[in-house]
C-alpha cells in the first residue's frame, strides 16, 4: 500500500493506493497519527478510490480516526470518491453517519478554503430580527 499525503492550510489529504490489509492498517493508522495536527480541527480528507483491495482494515482505520476525532471540537473526516462497496460497508457499520462524502479532492479543498475565507456572520438578535431596531 502507498499513502500520498498533501498538507493544505485547511485540511490534510491522504490518498491510499494498492492493498489495505492488516499490515497496511497498522501503517495507515500510524501515518494518521503523524499528520494529525497538520490542519486545524483536524480536517482529514481520505481518498480511498484507488485501493484495489481492502478488508475490514479500512473500517479499523476510519473507526480509530473517528474515535480520536470525538475529542476534537472542530474535527472532520471527509471521504472522497467512495466506491459503492465502500459506501455499503460504511452503511452496514454505521460509520457513514460520522463522515462527510465528497466527489473530488480538488472540490473539497476549494470548498474548505472558501469556508475559511468567508467572514463570520454574527447571529441574529434575540426574537428573530437581524439587528434591526424595532420600536412599536
Amino acid at each position: 500500500m502507498s499513502i500520498e499525503t498533501i498538507r493544505h492550510l485547511q485540511c490534510t489529504v491522504m490518498r491510499a493506493t494498492g492493498e489495505l490489509d492488516h499490515v497496511g492498517r497498522v501503517r495507515f493508522s500510524a501515518h494518521i497519527h503523524t499528520v494529525w495536527d497538520w490542519s486545524p480541527g483536524p480536517v482529514l480528507v481520505f481518498d480511498l478510490a484507488d485501493l484495489v483491495f481492502y478488508d475490514s482494515s479500512v473500517i479499523g482505520v476510519l473507526a480509530t480516526a473517528m474515535q480520536r476525532m470525538e475529542a476534537e471540537p472542530g474535527g472532520r473526516i471527509i471521504v472522497v470518491r467512495p466506491s459503492e462497496h465502500l459506501l455499503s460497508v460504511l452503511r452496514l457499520t454505521d460509520l457513514l453517519s460520522h463522515v462527510e462524502l465528497r466527489g473530488s479532492v480538488e472540490e473539497t479543498v476549494a470548498e474548505l478554503m472558501v469556508d475559511a475565507a468567508a467572514p463570520s456572520v454574527p447571529p441574529p438578535w434575540p426574537g428573530g430580527t437581524s439587528g434591526v431596531a424595532y420600536n412599536p
